[in-house]
């Protein structure tokens, strides 16, 4: 419910931003994005270190506000993709990346093998796709961000099922536990999924999408 809702945030965020000139001219130029718009990217990464880690110190009341705040400024950023990419491209990907959660998700809950092991070579591949993203903002190599947009799809396809299965386990512990700690641990899941979802879609509209 979480997750689902802050996808709704960030759509109609990214719609919206996209749609108002005011805005986007606070954060883009002829030449680029403005402080505004790194600003934001920055913000965006203090939430979600600050919601990882901190969470327990936090009501859940805030870090549900936390959660929902940054669902709003990643719907600020991501408005560029509607400069980028044709709407019936976004709207066949999103569609596409829903599915491919569902199912995933759907396999990563009912299944009864071990995710563990999974997850820790996931985590290890993700952090390769990372330095490989930074290492080719300067390099700009076509074939390299072909083989980094194909494994990103793959790992993300995988981390919906491993975060699926660890938040199972997670739900399970805290189920009898009192209301704040559940809520917390909710958003804590709900960021989880989040992230996995809008990575996906945004490497998966890569191969898919349409450009301007």
């Amino acid at each position: 419910m979480w997750m689902s809702l802050a996808l709704l945030v960030t759509g109609f965020t990214a719609y919206f931003t996209s749609a108002s000139t005011g805005i986007l001219k606070l954060m883009f130029t002829e030449t680029g994005p403005t402080f505004l718009f790194y600003a934001l990217i920055i913000g965006e990464l203090l939430l979600v270190i600050s919601l990882s880690a901190a969470i327990q110190k936090m009501t859940a009341g805030l870090a549900t506000a936390v959660f929902l705040f940054y669902s709003f400024i990643n719907g600020m950023t991501l408005s560029m993709i509607f400069f980028a990419y044709t709407m019936s491209s976004i709207a066949t990907t999103f569609f596409i990346t829903a599915g491919t959660f569902a199912i995933m998700s759907a396999y990563g809950y009912f299944t009864r093998t071990d995710l563990t092991k999974l997850g820790k070579v996931l985590f290890m591949a993700l952090i390769g796709i990372i330095l490989s993203i930074v290492v080719n903002l300067f390099l700009k190599n076509a074939m390299l961000d072909l083989i980094v947009s194909i494994v990103g799809v793959l790992v993300f396809v995988g981390l919906i099922a491993y975060d699926t299965q660890k938040i199972k386990a997670i739900g399970t512990e805290v189920g009898n536990s009192d209301q704040d700690n559940f809520i917390k641990a909710s958003i804590l899941g709900a960021l989880s999924l989040y992230l996995d979802f809008i990575n996906l879609f945004l490497f998966l509209l890569r191969f898919l999408g349409n450009r301007r």
